[in-house]
């Protein structure tokens, strides 16, 4: 069954598993409250529940009343698929005073009644452990290296964009082809508040594949495609799992030297955000894949190996 923050997704992954949607009525009251129900019987049942949860937080809230629901219709069992895991970026406490959201938002899916959680690309792989139940973590890596395998790959390097995401694009590299370079930026703030990069690798002459796992403003890739073209580099390609693209992100890359930019449609994004230079790929069928080995009881991991 489906929420409604990516109905599109959800109907991709039905259709490839061959099995309907099961019917769920959602409605907002006039004062925004959130109302579900679900229209067939689910006892017993080993249920999905697919949501995305970007903001608003409406998509979080919709997803713990579905959980709800399915508990106390004693479904046999309850999994939750998040292909965006919101707040994942809120991971620690970082300065005084301030949530681990991250960490509350594990605690209320558990709450609801999720008994196993499928997610993709977490932007802090940790968060795993903020759970009680089995949490599947899939890496798009999986879907992203076909679409580039036609590349002449010998010329290219695969960047890492900040030095939190170098484990991450190190995983990437080392799918895309054995022995590509992996480069890395560091990207500081000074005292005066200006942004420093330093590079970690040559890129003179190569093209370079940027992984990063969220694009929101647009600010990070095309600050990092600038700074490694004037260090050299013939062009920029992107491949980023989460396509927020917050405040304009679209209308600047399109201006942008960026190459292109590969996302995925764990969020749904409106066609009124894509240009000639965003392709979508589809994770439908991993996901698909996904829930039906964890249904069958056979080894997720070894999609990856």
């Amino acid at each position: 069954m489906s929420g409604r923050a990516n109905l599109p997704l959800a109907k991709k992954i039905s259709k490839i598993l061959k099995c309907p949607l099961l019917e769920v009525r959602i409605e907002n009251f006039e004062d925004g409250e959130i109302w579900v129900k679900i229209k067939k019987s689910v006892r017993g049942d080993d249920v999905f529940v697919i949501q995305t949860t970007p903001p608003p937080g409406d998509n979080i809230m919709e997803l713990l009343l579905i959980l709800d629901a399915l508990k106390r219709a004693a479904a046999g069992r309850i999994t939750a698929v998040i292909p965006y895991f919101g707040y994942a970026r809120q991971d620690r406490k970082d300065e005084p005073r301030v949530p681990i959201s991250a960490k509350l938002y594990a605690d209320l899916l558990q709450t609801a009644g999720a008994e196993r959680v499928v997610t993709m690309e977490l932007h802090a792989e940790q968060i795993q452990g903020f759970f009680n139940i089995p949490v599947d973590h899939l890496y798009s890596a999986k879907v992203f290296v076909p679409h580039l395998k036609n590349l002449p790959l010998s010329d290219y390097v695969v960047v890492s964009p900040d030095t939190g995401g170098v484990k991450r694009t190190h995983a990437f590299a080392k799918r895309l082809r054995k022995g590509i370079p992996l480069v890395i930026i560091d990207a500081r703030r000074e005292k005066n508040k200006k942004k420093v990069f330093n590079l970690i690798g040559n890129v003179q002459n190569k093209s370079c594949i940027i992984f990063d796992d969220i694009i929101s403003t647009g600010t990070t890739i095309i600050e990092a495609t600038r700074f490694l073209i004037e260090r050299g580099a013939k062009k920029v390609i992107v491949c980023a799992t989460h396509a927020l693209l917050t405040n304009g992100a679209s209308e600047k890359i399109l201006a942008s030297p960026v190459e292109q930019v590969f996302i995925t449609d764990t969020i749904n994004v409106p066609p009124e955000k894509l240009n000639s230079k965003i392709k979508v790929i589809s994770v439908a069928p991993l996901f698909a894949e996904v829930i039906k080995r964890i249904h069958k009881g056979r080894s997720v991991s070894s999609l990856f190996n």
